[in-house]
């Protein structure tokens, strides 16, 4: 046991200082717990402020507590993190539980990086009401509506978005089962990119959800100078290696 903490003191310290050397204001150091399931991550600065939360009760979520998860910016992109069971947000610090299937070599660079990403984008780590969004679930959202947010947020978004891409929530219709998204980023004005993105994503929804019977793209306007054929083939290649990955099926 000895050797297994020096071993992951070591790795902590390495890690460190790679971090240290691309953020220079930024030091994250990291603290054991008696818990070997969690991990203490001090960034050197306040996590939460005064006004935002009783800094002695602090702030605590895990992946059920959506609400609780929908006013924290922080928690949230942490929550984005394969293995992340829990979050708690001290004055000072961050502790997070992984689960127990997880390895902390791969969890723990993750937070770091979702950490530094938090405090560049100026964001507060906790907020007065929770962040709507196009996949918040609303109280008056039905089951099936609360199903398509929810696997588009969780597994279709982050594989869209790791190509510079977005897909966005915009309805579902009853009546005819139709899932209305728009695209964004580097998926709007690339036709090959769109469908199989809509193939992507229609099958995963049809796959767990019997009432969607068809995903459906706002329509963009045709701009000139479309990519050529080769490099369309590529970026469809893309997205579909990025779905692949997340576990989303698609025809061929």
């Amino acid at each position: 046991n000895n050797n297994n903490n020096n071993n992951n003191n070591n790795n902590s310290i390495h890690i460190h200082r790679l971090h240290r050397h691309q953020i220079r204001s930024l030091f994250i150091q990291t603290e054991d717990t008696p818990n070997p399931e969690s991990l203490k991550f001090v960034p050197g600065r306040n996590v939460l402020d005064e006004s935002e939360e009783d800094t002695t009760n602090g702030f605590y979520a895990t992946r059920a507590d959506k609400e609780d998860i929908a006013r924290s910016p922080l928690t949230k992109r942490l929550f984005a993190i394969d293995g992340v069971k829990a979050v708690y947000l001290g004055a000072d610090f961050v502790t997070i539980t992984k689960f127990a299937t997880s390895h902390w070599t791969h969890v723990r660079t993750q937070v770091f990086s979702a950490i530094m990403d938090h405090y560049d984008s100026n964001e507060l780590a906790l907020l007065d009401q929770p962040e709507i969004t196009d996949t918040t679930i609303l109280d008056d959202d039905d089951e099936v509506v609360a199903m398509i947010k929810e696997l588009l947020e969780s597994r279709i978004r982050p594989a869209v978005q790791e190509d510079g891409g977005d897909i966005r929530y915009v309805g579902f219709n009853e009546g005819t089962g139709i899932v209305t998204v728009q695209l964004a980023g580097s998926c709007v004005g690339c036709p090959s990119s769109s469908v199989t993105l809509k193939n992507g994503v229609e099958n995963m929804l049809m796959h767990y959800i019997p009432e969607v019977t068809a995903v459906e793209a706002l329509e963009e306007e045709e701009e000139e100078g479309s990519a050529p054929p080769q490099e369309e083939s590529k970026k469809e290649k893309s997205y579909e290696e990025r779905l692949a990955a997340a576990g989303i099926p698609f025809s061929d």
